[in-house]
């Protein structure tokens, strides 16, 4: 019997304050598939100083953040949203939060400013494990899995201090990790 919590879909990792891989410190990853294949997800609180005009020139006043979702395959784009099925193809990753769609009918959705921009978050690459790799890691203690993600969390005005606060929320120990200094011999 694993001592983790086992992630399914639609969790949130949150990675100890200590993790070692510069990749992944105090990020928060939004689990978009789990299963024997292996996992991927999205770092939902890594945005970079990139606008989505700065990468796709058909977006005209739909200004964006680029959040950093990984580091793999840096040169791919990816959207996870809250539009629902309004949005062919996405799939749906938890309750009221969706990944992905037609991309084309979300250029002409947005150049029609049918969509909120608060309501999209974009990403350049993506965190991914293969079999059974997240489940070692998370035995190793690397990671912590929230259970009880809103779209209010995964949507949140304020990504910086969302490995803060979703800790935070946990409650208990998590409450005490939460204020742990990012290098401790500053304290």
């Amino acid at each position: 019997m694993p001592s983790y919590i086992k992630p399914t879909k639609g969790d949130l990792l949150i990675s100890e304050p200590f993790l070692p891989d510069p990749n992944f410190e105090r990020s928060v990853i939004l689990l978009c598939e789990h299963n024997k294949d292996g996992s991927l997800g999205f770092v939902l609180n890594k945005p970079i100083e990139l606008h989505l005009s700065n990468v796709i020139e058909e977006v005209n006043g739909f200004e964006k953040v680029l959040h950093k979702g990984g580091p793999v395959q840096e040169d791919t784009l990816h959207f996870i949203h809250r539009m629902g099925e309004k949005l062919q193809g996405s799939q749906e990753i938890a309750n009221g939060i969706y990944w992905g769609g037609d991309f084309e009918q979300l250029l002409s959705m947005i150049n029609t400013k049918q969509l909120n921009p608060q309501d999209f978050i974009f990403f350049v690459g993506y965190s991914g494990w293969s079999p059974k790799q997240l489940e070692y890691e998370l035995e190793d203690g690397s990671w912590i899995v929230y259970k009880q993600a809103s779209p209010d969390d995964i949507f949140s005005s304020s990504p910086s201090g969302l490995w803060r606060d979703v800790l935070s929320n946990m409650g208990g120990k998590y409450r005490m990790l939460s204020n742990y200094p990012i290098d401790p011999r500053l304290n």
